[in-house]
């Protein structure tokens, strides 16, 4: 086994050993160190295991809460070592430490699934059956095998039912596909034998730690400064987006990068099947999540409950995660009818099939309603590269709007080249002309307002300013004296 790249990640404050392995098998390996654990060494672990339990305090209720289980894996973590300078005194502290955080992972945690989820080089986790390794997805080498070796069907099926009791819901031989998030944020899917026929599985999508800001997609390339700050003029005057893109294509990243552009006086109510978006600290912000009916079918929230109360809340802006059905599209384009600014998500590869997928059904919005949308973000994943790209950037012109040489209302104003780079294409219309007739603002403003919000952003690649609020603090200071900025970014 040749090594491709080694390195250290921390679990519950102890260091593990990471190993990335090319060998003889088809798939290149993801190798974690675990310690040797003697079997007498077990046999004390279990011991300092039953200990620290007998002795807990734990309420109910801190298994949805995630500064509670922090709270509580650090108060395990210093019982085990005051237990266990006892009971193993002869060991060191590396070793200690190794000892500690197996205990916590398996109290705690998911087990031996707690290292990958600490990785923040993977961005998926999954276990096919206990009979084979688990598998993990790394962003810079894929699909990787692992070590990690769950041993049996019921330990497995007693990690599913973790996730389950940690969001109120369980899963068995009745139900036995679960759909859920991890208190970190994760999402978690779960199937049991014989629904799926290898064995009980378990596929955790991992949520960014840090999330995705513009000033990343501008530095890396995913979209670049005029893009940007095309958008951003876009939503400081409250136009409608839908971010579109296949599976893994980074639509939600997108949009939750754009929130910031959100001016802070603002109410911003967002609604989605798993709260993923991460918005500014300081933003007027409302999320709220649905919720499935309990196992008698009672207490279900869906998304279109969630839209109709919305417009109750007297939001500014509405953001909602996926667009999957009729109901959901009619209330959001009610919303936009009505002067709310709307943003949403869904499943589309261009421009062109978002249209689609909304004129047929199962959504079947017609054109007369389709006109409240000013904008379309197409994103676009490239396997062979492992890249993300924003593929078109579209504005929908109304139907009487189009010229009879054009074969759709469809206007593409950026777009990906093959070459990876993103080239303006056809000349703005409907977004100029939208900002002229509601802020008065002329075409040399227009461009003028672009080369200062482009400053900006150029300014905070630069500087690498990339955390979520301190992207949201320099854009609140444009808004609040756009000049002094202005100024302090000339300096």
């Amino acid at each position: 086994m040749t090594v491709i790249k080694t390195y250290n990640i921390k679990v519950y404050d102890s260091p593990v050993k990471i190993d990335i392995l090319k060998g003889d098998d088809y798939v290149m390996s993801y190798n974690v160190s675990f310690p040797d654990i003697s079997k007498p060494t077990e046999v004390v672990l279990e011991t300092i295991k039953d200990e620290i339990l007998r002795d807990a305090r734990i309420n109910p209720q801190d298994i949805f809460d995630a500064t509670a289980i922090n709270h509580l894996s650090q108060d395990f973590s210093k019982k085990a070592q005051d237990i266990m300078s006892g009971k193993l005194p002869q060991l060191g502290g590396s070793k200690k430490g190794m000892l500690i955080c197996h205990l916590l992972c398996d109290m705690i945690g998911l087990g031996p699934l707690e290292i990958p989820l600490n990785d923040p080089d993977l961005e998926e986790v999954v276990v096919n059956t206990s009979r084979e390794p688990a598998w993990v997805y790394h962003k810079e080498y894929g699909w990787l095998k692992t070590n990690i070796n769950i041993g049996s069907e019921p330990k497995l099926q007693n990690y599913a039912n973790i996730i389950a009791r940690r969001v109120g819901r369980q899963i068995n031989t009745l139900e036995p596909l679960l759909d859920a998030h991890l208190t970190s944020g994760d999402r978690a899917n779960a199937t049991l034998f014989p629904i799926s026929t290898k064995g009980n599985t378990i596929t955790i999508r991992k949520f960014a730690r840090r999330p995705w800001t513009v000033t990343d997609f501008v530095a890396n390339g995913t979209l670049n400064k005029e893009v940007a700050a095309f958008i951003w003029l876009a939503m400081q005057y409250e136009l409608n987006i839908i971010v579109a893109g296949g599976t893994s294509s980074g639509k939600t990243s997108l949009l939750n990068s754009l929130m910031p552009f959100i001016q802070a006086n603002h109410r911003v109510i967002s609604i989605e099947d798993t709260r993923e978006l991460r918005l500014p600290s300081f933003l007027h912000w409302v999320p709220l999540t649905t919720r499935l009916a309990n196992p008698e079918g009672k207490g279900k929230v869906s998304m279109l409950d969630l839209m109709i109360n919305s417009l109750r809340m007297r939001p500014d802006r509405i953001v909602v995660g996926e667009i999957r059905r009729a109901d959901q599209a009619e209330v959001l384009f009610e919303a936009m009818h009505t002067g709310h600014s709307v943003y949403a998500t869904l499943h589309a590869d261009t421009a062109e099939q978002v249209i689609r997928r909304m004129n047929n059904p199962p959504i079947n919005i017609p054109n007369v309603m389709m006109e409240s949308l000013h904008l379309i973000l197409v994103q676009h994943r490239d396997r062979r590269k492992g890249i993300r790209r924003t593929y078109q950037v579209a504005e929908l012109l109304p139907t009487g709007d189009v010229e009879e040489k054009r074969k759709s209302n469809l206007n593409i104003l950026y777009r990906l080249k093959p070459d990876g780079t993103i080239t303006a294409h056809d000349p703005c219309v409907r977004v100029i002309d939208e900002l002229r007739k509601h802020t008065g603002i002329t075409d040399r403003e227009f461009v003028a307002d672009l080369k200062e919000k482009m400053k900006v952003l150029d300014y905070m690649v630069n500087q690498k300013i990339n955390e979520v609020d301190r992207v949201g603090r320099t854009i609140a200071e444009y808004y609040g004296d756009k000049r002094a900025l202005i100024k302090k970014i000339g300096k």
